[in-house]
């Protein structure tokens, strides 16, 4: 990636609000973060030792927590770091590099949701082929290409923005990202307008097939006691964490774009990283609470780690 205007490090002034608060942000910042991981990987680890989770919908939720894990470490790590520092700069080769983690955590997302909504509804609208249609190796591949047409996508993205001519080195946030950049471009940049637009057009379409599934979903289940059950069960979560995704990323986007620059900095600053927080956060407890299967091993377990602690106690 050639960097045509000799810009080396990029400047982070969405931290200027912060300087008042650095201990206080900085505490809660771990706790959030330590949180994130650690009911994220209490789903992975639940799921990937219980031979009865090993279905489709299981596999695409400890996809989900794996994003988010792979998500945060873009942000939070970096983040501290800045509050603890007197500057807060990034480099240039670092700043893309984060823009592709955080961009590519976004849309995985919505890929896997995707995938989702097609996984319950073959379960609930096609019971009997159920098991044929979503195989094993099915199930590998959609998972596979819920990574790759996503990391693709962003490449693209990043190799576009890469080539700009910078005029200024200044990101007005907390983190990199790709808009902030492109606005610092020396000139007009029709390309990069054209293909990000494509790309949010491509994750709506994303949106729009998760709601006709749904739309579907309801339409079966309502015929059916055992359909109804199903659906409270095993879509409700889905919907919710749709819902608390898409109004996260929906909210960043707009306000990157066609936000004021009159609201104060701080609001500012949590608009930017609310989609980075609540939804990590959120969804593997959504999914812990609501789904019967993974509630109840997650409370054996600990039921199970809490005997054998006391037993090493007596002992």
């Amino acid at each position: 990636m050639s960097n045509t205007s000799n810009i080396v490090v990029f400047s982070l002034s969405g931290f200027s609000a912060t300087a008042n608060y650095k201990i206080t942000i900085f505490s809660l910042t771990c706790l959030c973060y330590c949180l994130i991981v650690c009911v994220n990987m209490s789903l992975i680890l639940t799921i990937i030792l219980d031979q009865n989770l090993h279905e489709p919908m299981y596999a695409f939720i400890c996809n989900l927590c794996i994003n988010v894990l792979y998500g945060t470490a873009g942000f939070y790590p970096k983040f501290v770091y800045d509050l603890l520092s007197d500057i807060q700069i990034i480099s240039y080769e670092g700043c893309l590099l984060q823009i592709f983690v955080i961009y590519t955590y976004a849309t995985i997302d919505f890929s896997v949701l995707a995938v989702m909504a097609y996984d319950r509804y073959v379960a609930i609208c096609q019971p009997l082929h159920y098991h044929s249609v979503m195989s094993v190796r099915r199930t590998a591949v959609l998972i596979v290409l819920s990574w790759l047409v996503p990391f693709c996508c962003e490449v693209i993205v990043i190799t576009m923005t890469s080539t700009l001519k910078l005029c200024d080195s200044h990101i007005d946030k907390l983190y990199c990202e790709n808009w902030s950049i492109v606005k610092l471009a020396c000139s007009t940049t029709p390309a990069n307008n054209i293909v990000g637009l494509i790309i949010i057009v491509f994750y709506c379409v994303h949106v729009l097939f998760i709601v006709c599934s749904y739309v579907r979903l309801v339409k079966s289940a309502l015929k059916s006691r055992e359909g109804r059950r199903k659906f409270i069960q095993t879509c409700v979560p889905h919907l919710l964490c749709l819902l608390n995704v898409t109004a996260a990323l929906l909210f960043d986007v707009m306000y990157s774009r066609y936000g004021s620059a009159s609201v104060p900095q701080s609001l500012r600053n949590f608009m930017a990283i609310q989609f980075l927080m609540m939804p990590s956060l959120l969804n593997p407890i959504i999914y812990g609470l609501i789904l019967t299967k993974i509630r109840y091993r997650m409370v054996t377990l600990c039921m199970k780690a809490g005997q054998r602690f006391k037993l090493r106690l007596k002992a």
